[in-house]
């Protein structure tokens, strides 16, 4: 029942949105024939007022003031009140039909204007029907207090109804807002959502490109130094370089893979994402490119979640590259060490820190996405110069990150 009239409600109301004028001029004239029905009415025995019929023209017109009720409320409320409170001065019978245009001007005043307004012209409009209908001739046959309890009940409704259609216009303007505010909020977060993926692929591009690039680079010098005094050396370095740039490839591949969107399951056809399980072919790389790295651990090895995995791996990866690239001394210095919920990570080389300031920034991107990698799990990096020479990258990442920080880690 409920929801069925609710439906006709909105029907109606969209009617009404759609064809405004049309149904003003409907509602005029119903409340033309309300009232011009309502001076017809009379106690048995009583005589309807002569007044010419231009009290009865008067109260016809004043229904037209009612076309105007949006934007002369108050007006139109005053006008269609002193009508109606002329003719029951001059005899005619208080009944809901001559009320008519009344409760509806009373109606758009509660759904139109404010409390106070409402309030204030609802009294003095129930307070002067009440005065002029205790003394007029219509009402004389009726008790005093059945002459005050009709005016009362039937001011009473427009002003209930008009109250809580503004309750529910209010409802559905506050519903609108919000509804409104979570479509910007969730088109906020989704792009904020695109712009982290594509920060966290920007890394892993850089990462991938940037260490076998620097790394097919270094087998490329070395092969061509050494082709005429050790064809041998050179041949196998060459043969490492194959491997260098397949590697590559299969993890641009499986990096660029994300960006798809096809009916694959899940990780299909895509290599897992590396960790430090990987390690010994990544220094073995390193080492055919004529870089000598050493490994050295301390404490005892934990398992590591695969977010902090996959960051300690690729920054040990980037360190390295940035030794190949930059340092002229041909050796590197990787430790780990596992002490209480932490894992301390530390890449150093030896001799001037070259296409680096001291504040741990170059030119291009990788301090920068180490840092990122490191802080997206819940840890942090510092880089720079060692006072014995050298350069260092320096990492704790938490063993156990949070469950929120993990979920956002690259």
């Amino acid at each position: 029942m409920n929801s069925s009239l609710e439906r006709y409600t909105e029907r109606v109301e969209q009617y009404a949105s759609r064809f405004p004028r049309f149904l003003d001029v409907m509602m005029v004239l119903a409340l033309i024939g309300c009232a011009f029905f309502g001076t017809q009415l009379s106690f048995p025995g009583v005589e309807r007022p002569d007044t010419g019929k231009s009290l009865e023209v008067m109260l016809g017109l004043s229904c037209f003031v009612l076309l105007k009720y949006r934007t002369r409320t108050r007006t139109v409320v005053v006008v269609v009140a002193g009508v109606t409170i002329a003719a029951i001065a001059r005899g005619y019978l208080l009944t809901p039909m001559l009320l008519a245009p009344l409760l509806a001007a009373m109606y758009w005043l509660a759904v139109l204007c404010d409390r106070r307004t409402l309030r204030l012209y609802a009294l003095v409009v129930t307070v002067a029907l009440l005065t002029v209908n205790l003394f007029s001739d219509g009402m004389r046959d009726l008790s005093p207090v059945l002459t005050v309890i009709g005016p009362v009940f039937w001011m009473a409704l427009p002003l209930v109804g008009g109250s809580l259609a503004r309750l529910r216009g209010d409802y559905l303007e506050a519903v609108k807002a919000r509804a409104e505010h979570a479509e910007r909020t969730r088109e906020e977060e989704a792009r904020l959502r695109v712009a982290e993926e594509r920060v966290r692929i920007a890394r892993e591009l850089h990462d991938v490109v940037a260490h076998h690039l620097a790394l097919a680079n270094a087998q490329a010098g070395t092969a061509a130094h050494l082709s005429h005094s050790n064809p041998e050396q050179s041949r196998k370095i060459l043969d490492d370089l194959t491997g260098t740039t397949s590697s590559a490839l299969r993890e641009l591949k499986a990096t660029l893979g994300l960006l798809r969107q096809d009916d694959r399951p899940k990780g299909a056809g895509l290599e897992p994402a590396p960790g430090l399980a990987r390690l010994p072919e990544l220094i073995d790389s390193y080492r055919t490119a004529g870089l000598e790295v050493v490994v050295h651990q301390e404490g005892v090895r934990r398992p590591l979640t695969p977010g902090v995995d996959l960051t300690a791996y690729r920054i040990v990866q980037e360190a390295l590259t940035n030794v190949a690239k930059h340092a002229p001394e041909r050796a590197a210095h990787v430790g780990f060490t596992y002490a209480n919920s932490r894992l301390l990570i530390t890449v150093s080389n030896d001799g001037p820190a070259t296409g680096t300031t001291v504040n741990g920034t170059s030119g291009g991107f990788g301090l920068r996405g180490m840092r990122e990698r490191a802080q997206s799990i819940g840890g942090d990096l510092c880089a720079g110069p060692r006072p014995e020479g050298g350069f260092e990258v320096t990492t704790a990442l938490p063993l156990q990150p949070s469950a929120a920080v993990e979920g956002e880690s690259p």
